[in-house]
């Protein structure tokens, strides 16, 4: 592994008002795995677009050398063209086509202009054979769950002969096992020569896989490591990262739990389009004043899907069970009367449905409460300004200004907007369906340190989290949950990551037989 199959020099590249990337350098060798790590906002993706071509050639610093030739990418047809594939996090796959349909999208297996399907599903099967898919190559991406749709879109990159393949946050959105196997399927690929950029806050994957990591902070370059020369502590990169050593991964707090707040009573949930397949089942359970409860499981658990039916039944049909608060039964038939009745829900999907991406941070920020800040039905900016700037202080949000768009914050900056939002409603029970996905390191701690303060103000938390440490370290009590059933509840005290699994799978069992 010593020749370079990639060099990036010198790489500045500045947006109004901010130098996202100051003077980095960054290398790569031929097949081996180098992992990108840093706090959001480091420029971590910002130089991947700069690699493939998406800010093109001309629109920053520096110089970039793929192959031992100077590359001047104008787009990313180009970056392909030469092998170079990059993977998002948000997956670019037509939900309604076929896994043979994506995988040659742009790339069509034809002559003359037509379609050369026969040749276009066979070379399917062997790319899904690469990846160890055994789906039918004329299986809709829409019936996939998330991990498979992730090998399809290597084995798209593999269409596509790449030689050096760029993943963004790859594993943010899998369980555990599917995690595993995509990483497994990166160490495949290198014995096979394809060099990987591997980005990713899961610092455990990253030392797993890693021959090589480079720490990016604020834009510029910490350091880089070789993994094979000397024995990576997780501490050292979560130091280069934040700047600063985090002896504790969870901030401390005292419990002062009250009285019970909220209660979900008999709660049944049938699937939207497939109206005979209940997703949650029997639903029980409580949340007390000052108390932080976890809901744990497996993706597709139906934690998500519980969640949003609460919220104002914004999924499901066929809902039936009561929804309590301080005793009496509210209504939450609608979003509307969920946040009337002091109900908030953070979505796990924040560009999609938490934030408007186009707009401003002070727009999102207001957008819950507007009765807030209006007077007779007229917005009050200065009221606006004043609120928004209360809340960027309070949560640190690191932005340009208060006009900047919501699209152009990191990860970890959008999610605090999200809460924001709904710290702005002042809701008395506030539900967070993982609150700290993709985001790195020091962001998680502030959103727990955010959640302890809302505990300690005596409202109601519900925890919805994927990363078993992040609910036993956060929370009071656990409810943990398999195929939209609770099937047990846990003091946090009592709770390992064991125990956890040891309750999912028991249900697993009995639902077998």
């Amino acid at each position: 592994m010593s020749d370079v199959i990639l060099e990036m020099r010198n790489i500045t590249k500045t947006f109004p008002g901010v130098k996202a990337l100051d003077n980095v350098s960054f290398s790569v060798r031929q097949g081996e795995i180098h992992a990108l790590v840093g706090e959001n906002g480091a420029g971590k993706s910002t130089l991947m677009k700069v690699l493939s071509g998406v800010y093109p050639h001309g629109t920053y610093e520096g110089d970039i050398y793929f192959q031992g030739k100077e590359c001047r990418f104008r787009d990313i047809t180009e970056s392909e063209a030469v092998g170079l594939v990059i993977i998002h996090q948000e997956l670019a796959l037509i939900p309604f086509l076929s896994i043979t349909e994506n995988l040659f999208l742009g790339n069509e297996q034809a002559s003359n202009g037509i379609i050369n399907w026969n040749e276009s599903i066979q070379k399917s099967k062997e790319l899904l054979e690469k990846v160890g898919l055994h789906e039918s190559p004329n299986t809709l991406i829409t019936n996939m769950g998330v991990g498979k749709q992730q090998l399809v879109e290597i084995a798209k990159a593999l269409a596509k002969e790449v030689k050096l393949l760029i993943l963004d946050e790859p594993t943010a959105s899998l369980s555990e096992s599917d995690s595993n196997k995509l990483l497994d399927l990166l160490l495949q690929l290198k014995d096979h020569g394809i060099s990987s950029i591997l980005i990713s806050h899961k610092l455990n994957e990253v030392s797993k896989v890693a021959d090589a990591i480079t720490i990016l902070r604020d834009g510029a370059t910490v350091e880089s490591i070789d993994c094979h020369k000397e024995e990576i502590a997780e501490d050292r990169i979560i130091r280069g990262m934040v700047g600063r050593d985090i002896t504790h991964r969870f901030p401390p707090r005292e419990n002062k739990v009250g009285d019970v707040i909220f209660e979900v009573r008999d709660w049944n949930v049938f699937h939207p389009l497939h109206k005979d397949r209940k997703v949650s089942s029997n639903i029980n359970m409580n949340v007390r004043a000052g108390e932080v409860v976890g809901i744990a499981g497996l993706v597709g658990a139906g934690r998500t899907e519980l969640a949003m039916s609460i919220f104002g039944q914004a999924y499901g049909t066929g809902i039936t069970g009561t929804v309590l608060k301080r005793g009496e039964e509210v209504d939450v038939s609608t979003i509307d009367k969920a946040i009337k009745n002091g109900i908030a829900y953070a979505t796990e999907d924040r560009k999609e449905y938490g934030l408007v991406l186009i707009e401003e941070i002070k727009n999102n920020i207001t957008l819950t409460n507007l009765k807030q800040i209006s007077d007779m039905g007229v917005v009050n900016e200065p009221k606006e300004v004043s609120v928004t700037r209360r809340y960027r202080d309070d949560l640190n949000i690191k932005c340009s200004s208060i006009m900047q768009l919501a699209l152009n914050l990191s990860g970890g900056n959008q999610q605090k907007v999200v809460l924001s939002k709904w710290l702005f409603a002042d809701p008395e029970v506030l539900i967070l369906d993982e609150p700290t996905r993709g985001i790195d390191v020091g962001a998680k701690y502030e959103i727990y340190t955010i959640i302890n303060r809302l505990a300690s103000e005596g409202r109601a938390v519900i925890l919805i989290s994927s990363e078993l440490p992040e609910i036993l370290g956060v929370c009071d009590r656990i409810y943990v949950m398999n195929e939209g059933r609770i099937v047990n509840e846990i003091p946090a005290k009592e709770a390992t990551q064991e125990l956890i699994m040891k309750s999912i799978m028991s249900q697993k069992e009995v639902m077998a037989q």
